[in-house]
């Protein structure tokens, strides 16, 4: 069993369901308000325990009804939330997402105790880490943090894969520098790139410019069109597969878990693995809400033999 550890946010997702986006000053009515764990740390954490993967989360949670909460759902799902602190006087993280029948989504977030995650933190977690194949993070805690981690698991061996997400102009060289694999997807890309993404050749653009940058392995999710990858084992789009969507929200976090369930650590199946995740994430996108919509690894083999 692969042993994946993830560093990043937790955060409780509540959902507006609406038939269209409101225009600027416009006030319109939710006809349905959910509400589930989510952050993409943990949804990640989740897609990954749900790949058949040993999944080990690092993240902070406040001191509230809400970090209980989202302990009890992560370990719900098979993640071991053994580094999944409370921190006093902060609030759990919360999501607020705006849904239209189109399965498209807008999200706010207030991080809380999100950006209370630190490099003592991780360093705490120094035995799980090394003791990983694969080492995971985001933006959506401090960036020490994420650094210390990669730092730490790099020294052992492990591979390190980074969702630069929400993205930040300028990354910093030392995390590039113990980073495998980055995973944007388009509109980030262009941000760390500078470089537009209008169409299909701009992807080989964007991913040169971040080889550039120091990464290896690049993968760039587009959207209902796939992931473009940029690696010496395969170049190439790999084709999404064609559903109805219905929410959208933890599309890219479901590809980022089942990418790293089923990667090699040499990553000589980048493709397989790309193309599994692809069907993940295809499932997914098909049932409301985040870290619920999550598939099983034997829903998606068995989706993926039809």
């Amino acid at each position: 069993m692969k042993k994946i550890v993830v560093i990043g946010s937790s955060n409780v997702d509540t959902t507006l369901h609406v038939e269209n986006f409101p225009k600027p000053g416009e006030t319109i009515n939710a006809h349905k308000v959910s509400e589930a764990g989510g952050g993409k740390g943990a949804n990640q954490a989740v897609a990954a325990a749900k790949s058949a993967a040993e999944t080990i989360f690092i993240s902070r949670v406040g001191e509230d009804s809400y970090g209980s909460w989202m302990k009890e759902q992560l370990a719900g799902y098979g993640v071991k939330t053994d580094y999944v602190l409370p921190t006093a006087g902060v609030k759990t993280g919360h999501a607020y997402i705006t849904l239209n029948a189109e399965g498209q989504n807008d999200i706010i977030i207030d991080h809380g105790a999100n950006y209370s995650l630190t490099e003592a933190d991780v360093l705490a977690a120094k035995d799980v880490i090394e003791a990983a194949d694969c080492v995971i993070a985001q933006l959506e805690t401090p960036l020490e943090a994420t650094t210390a981690a990669f730092k730490l698991a790099k020294a052992a061996g492990k591979v390190t894969i980074l969702n630069p997400a929400p993205a930040i102009k300028d990354l910093p060289a030392d995390l590039l520098a113990v980073t495998d694999l980055i995973t944007p997807n388009e509109t980030e890309s262009a941000l760390l790139t500078s470089l537009p993404v209008v169409e299909e050749a701009d992807l080989e653009k964007n991913a040169a410019k971040l080889h550039e940058l120091g990464v290896k392995h690049v993968i760039i999710t587009y959207g209902s069109k796939g992931a473009y990858l940029s690696s010496p084992v395969f170049i190439g789009l790999v084709p999404a597969f064609k559903v109805k969507a219905v929410d959208t929200t933890a599309a890219g976090d479901t590809f980022l878990g089942f990418l790293a369930g089923s990667l090699a650590s040499d990553f000589s199946n980048l493709h397989e693995a790309a193309r599994f995740a692809n069907r993940a994430s295809s499932l997914a996108v098909q049932k409301m809400g985040a870290q619920p919509s999550i598939p099983d690894r034997a829903s998606v083999a068995s989706a993926l033999a039809e």
